[in-house]
């Protein structure tokens, strides 16, 4: 398995690979990886020749007061990781090489990005966009999976993808979660014993209004009160960032749902921020 910081050379190697006939596919990390990633990764796998992840915090996703220093970060586990599930390379670039102090050029899709976590952090998806698009530019790769659980994330690079003509294929990998429920996060870390204990009441809060829904409630504003009610229960010690059911393309608000939907949260617990979502089809 090879390791490249430089990014010249991992667009090197790549388009050698494609010179050669390979196809080369991509699952784009912040590294400290968990069984979530290697699920990705396992994915990519069955789709390609040659895998590359990165392994990149990327600063231009986070805003200010944001944890982008306090970001967990384990590479030497990252590589045993990433060798043990086949990957090939390891593109784990520095933030200089990857934007220049005159960086000017940023890649964007503002409408989809106005609601769910667009709304407290304004610029992460211009920032999740440009990173994106220089991955796919530098691997020259043909197929890139991505985690459900950043839904809004995938709905917007898809779009760009369409939008732009970018010639690769994305996969959605569904959810990977904890025995009890809880979505795999690197957030995860920031959880203590406490939190840890209630967090899996985020899924469960989420199960119960599909169950509502189906059940012949399909009025938005309702749906939402009635998860806020559960959570003000069952997350003591969590503050809500948002509740929102939303269109799952479009990702923009429903006030009743008529065939499917998405119910996507932000919950806030300590120093960890934990995102979840829910189809809901009627």
């Amino acid at each position: 398995m090879k390791i490249i910081t430089d990014p010249t050379e991992l667009q090197r190697q790549c388009l050698d690979w494609r010179k050669q006939g390979h196809t080369i596919g991509l699952v784009p990390t912040m590294g400290y990886l968990h069984h979530g990633h290697t699920s990705l990764i396992d994915r990519a796998r069955t789709e390609c020749d040659k895998l590359v992840i990165s392994v990149f915090v990327n600063p231009a996703q986070f805003g200010e007061n944001e944890d982008l220093d306090s970001y967990p970060r384990d590479f030497e586990s990252d590589r045993a990781k990433a060798e043990a599930h086949g990957v090939d390379l390891i593109f784990a670039p520095e933030p200089g090489s990857m934007y220049a102090d005159n960086h000017a050029t940023w890649v964007e899709a503002p409408r989809l990005g106005e609601h769910l976590c667009g709304t407290t952090r304004p610029i992460h998806f211009r920032g999740v966009c440009t990173v994106v698009t220089k991955l796919f530019m530098l691997t020259q790769a043909e197929v890139a999976v991505f985690g459900e659980k950043d839904w809004q994330q995938f709905a917007i690079l898809r779009r760009m993808v369409r939008d732009l003509n970018m010639p690769i294929r994305l996969i959605g990998h569904p959810i990977v979660r904890e025995e009890d429920g809880l979505a795999l996060s690197s957030r995860n870390a920031y959880l203590t014993e406490e939190e840890r204990a209630v967090a899996p009441n985020i899924r469960k809060g989420l199960l119960k209004l599909v169950d509502k829904a189906k059940g012949g409630e399909r009025d938005c504003a309702a749906l939402k009160q009635f998860l806020a009610d559960e959570y003000a229960a069952a997350l003591p010690m969590g503050e809500v960032d948002y509740i929102e059911i939303v269109d799952p393309d479009e990702i923009s608000p429903l006030r009743t749902i008529a065939r499917s939907a998405l119910a996507a949260v932000a919950v806030r617990m300590g120093k960890a921020r934990l995102i979840d979502n829910i189809l809901i089809e009627v």
